[in-house]
């Protein structure tokens, strides 16, 4: 069994490799990424667990991205007040993406850390990539 560690471990140790799971246009330009299983994290995490989270992460930006009433009242009001209202308020958007900042800082906590992964948030990148950090195993080489 693979040893495991938390997110102050994995603050320092060296990085063994990365992995780029990329944007997926084959619905348009809506912001969902590609859920194939990349041969890397076989080692280090379950299929079913890394598409569970990557289809969520597909999810939120779904609903990000969702016009609705509110979306347009939105709009309307920051015409109306000259953009100011935004001194005032988060848009929908904004509240979707620290609801899935929260939702990857939770993920990494008690699914990818603990096997030696951490999950970059994609606003980070851009929205380009979902970046997947493996760290080294401590459990071979340096002996600490």
């Amino acid at each position: 069994m693979a040893e495991t560690h938390s997110l102050q471990d994995l603050q320092q140790p060296a990085v063994s490799s990365k992995v780029f799971i990329q944007r997926d246009y084959s619905s348009g330009t809506i912001c969902k990424f590609q859920t194939k299983f990349p041969s890397e994290l076989e080692t280090r995490i379950d299929k079913q667990q890394f598409e569970e989270t990557i289809q969520a992460l597909n999810n939120l930006y779904a609903e990000a991205e969702k016009l609705g009433g509110k979306s347009y009242l939105e709009g309307c009001l920051a015409c109306l007040t000259a953009y100011t209202i935004f001194l005032c308020m988060e848009t929908h958007y904004e509240k979707v993406l620290k609801k899935i900042a929260r939702y990857i800082k939770d993920q990494n906590e008690k699914v990818y850390a603990p096997r030696g992964l951490l999950l970059t948030d994609p606003i980070e990148r851009g929205l380009r990539v979902v970046e997947i950090t493996i760290f080294e195993d401590r459990s071979i080489g340096s002996g600490r």
